[in-house]
């Protein structure tokens, strides 16, 4: 979904990738505006993937790499037992709780990259099976990764939320906006 990502000041590498990734963080926040619950957490498609669900990922994956990164333990990690849960809300969880969730990894997110030293800065990757043993990444792949990761899924988004009731991205950033309708 094309928007308008500001531009950074010269030079700025860290604030133009931060701002590629809140585009993205924006394009699923604006899936789920005027949804109820039931709406937000529907599977209107063969795929098992809600719009709830998409948004409790999405967050608690940019968590899981900011942990990373700041190669501190993940208390909300998930084992192979919880990783379904990391795509639907379980219990009392709800979309008002992960989306302040998510807030609060965001602004973590921005503040710790606006402290590391350089972008160039590495983190070793964990062991798994599709990455390089022993392979270390740079803040800047940090953030390209995000941005990667939660396009795709903002492509989902897109996807499921027309598929419940129409509504186009373009829609619902003309809506966000509060700019007037063409129709």
């Amino acid at each position: 979904m094309v928007t308008h990502v500001p531009a950074e000041a010269h030079g700025d590498e860290r604030g133009a990738l931060l701002s590629f990734v809140e585009a993205q963080r924006g394009a699923i926040r604006r899936s789920l505006i005027g949804l109820t619950e039931e709406q937000a957490a529907s599977r209107p498609s063969a795929s098992e993937l809600s719009l709830s669900g998409l948004l409790k990922h999405v967050a608690e994956t940019e968590l899981n790499w900011l942990r990373l990164a700041q190669q501190r333990p993940n208390d909300q990690a998930r084992t192979e037992e919880t990783w379904a849960d990391s795509f639907r809300l379980v219990g009392d969880e709800t979309v008002p709780q992960m989306l302040e969730f998510w807030t609060k990894v965001a602004a973590e997110t921005e503040e710790f990259i606006h402290a590391v030293g350089s972008m160039n800065d590495t983190f070793p990757l964990p062991e798994a099976p599709w990455f390089p043993k022993d392979a270390e990444v740079s803040m800047r792949w940090l953030l390209v990764h995000l941005v990667e990761e939660i396009a795709r899924h903002a492509g989902h988004a897109d996807i499921i939320r027309e598929s419940l009731d129409g509504r186009t991205a373009f829609e619902l950033i003309a809506q966000e906006a509060d700019y007037p309708s063409q129709s």
